[in-house]
């Protein structure tokens, strides 16, 4: 599988390493599983649809960080991602915490995937 990221996504990423110490770690584990499943998964990651896109965007809900110690996956961070399966490659869009954000950036997808 093959990993890429947009550049806002790096930007999200560096805005929540300064409060989460260990998401770089975390993220390489979410890779891990990612590798093996990048499909959606219910309940831990599902497919954003109506956005007017043919693309397979997949929002992840479920992600565990060490940082937010007791809290396991329910720790309130989302990670979306484009996921094109004849290339065998994922997109990373956008990171963010549910208390930062409610709802996923979909002007950002649209404007990087259609």
């Amino acid at each position: 599988m093959i990993f890429d990221e947009l550049a806002e996504f790096q930007k999200d990423f560096k805005a929540l390493l300064k409060k989460y110490r260990t998401l770089g770690e975390d993220l390489e584990v979410l890779k891990k599983v990612l590798d093996v499943l990048p499909d959606e998964r219910p309940p831990f990651s599902f497919r954003i649809d109506n956005i007017g896109i043919e693309t397979c965007v997949i929002k992840v809900k479920k992600i565990a960080c060490k940082s937010l110690k007791g809290r396991g996956v329910n720790s309130g961070l989302r990670l979306v991602y484009a996921y094109f399966k004849d290339e065998q490659k994922i997109i990373f869009i956008e990171l963010y915490h549910k208390n930062d954000k409610e709802l996923e950036d979909r002007t950002r997808i649209i404007s990087n995937f259609s």
